[in-house]
């Protein structure tokens, strides 16, 4: 990537106080994007992010949001523009994964609190972001999904449903958006983070033996991948999921 490549642009990232979101804020910071930080409830996380950004030099601002709730979603669309300027890179970063114990009971609670947070929250930004866009003919925007979005998982129903539905919804919004606007997924595999903690080791220890590349992902591994496709260097993509997960899914 090249030096300061995005010197000039605001990023604005969902869920940014921690894991894969903070290292975003990172990788761009320290190519130049001044930062708005996202959180909903851990603003010791997000002061933590922040610190982080700053070293590099950049600007940034942190915001609170739950970006399951529209209103919620247009005041940070503000707050962020009013003090950093136009919002020209947004990735949507915010996701929860509330697993029950019995998945066939398909707990409706669960269920809303899952598409709100994963589905929802993927939309109402970028509904939010896209007229300013779409006005300046410029817009870079990265989903993060997830591979449970993309095979069978009998134990994660209503996690995987949402992850396909953020996939489904960069597929087609992109090309009504295209040619100025460009809206790519990325679909991380085991990384490691705050999410997969409860994770048993017996089956962190197959997971890994089971990946071709034979580790566990790292947060920057996805932000390395949000940046490409954020880049110039991926100006003919669109409407694509990347899958980084080490090798253990692979697209036709």
């Amino acid at each position: 990537m090249k030096q300061l490549e995005f010197k000039g642009k605001v990023a604005l990232i969902t869920g940014a106080s921690r894991g894969i979101g903070r290292a975003i804020a990172i990788e761009l910071a320290k190519n130049g994007a001044t930062i708005a930080i996202n959180y909903n409830s851990n603003i010791k996380a997000a002061k933590e992010t922040q610190k982080l950004v700053n070293k590099t030099g950049v600007k940034s601002e942190i915001f609170k949001a739950d970006v399951s709730k529209e209103k919620s979603v247009k005041t940070l669309i503000k707050q962020t523009e009013k003090k950093l300027g136009s919002i020209d890179l947004l990735i949507t970063n915010a996701g929860i994964a509330l697993l029950s114990k019995n998945p066939l009971k398909l707990d409706f609670n669960i269920w809303k609190k899952t598409m709100a947070t994963n589905v929802d929250g993927t939309l109402l930004p970028i509904k939010e972001v896209l007229p300013g866009m779409i006005k300046r003919k410029y817009g870079r925007i990265v989903c993060i999904s997830s591979i449970a979005g993309l095979g069978m998982r009998p134990n994660m129903i209503t996690y995987g449903t949402s992850k396909a539905s953020v996939i489904a919804l960069v597929r087609n919004l992109s090309a009504a958006v295209a040619p100025h606007i460009r809206i790519n997924s990325v679909a991380p595999g085991l990384i490691e983070t705050d999410m997969i903690e409860s994770l048993d080791k017996k089956v962190r220890k197959t997971m890994v033996e089971t990946t071709p590349l034979k580790r566990i992902g790292q947060p920057k591994d996805i932000a390395n991948t949000v940046c490409y496709l954020l880049s110039d260097r991926s100006n003919f993509t669109t409407g694509q999921t990347l899958v980084t997960d080490g090798g253990r899914v692979s697209l036709p």
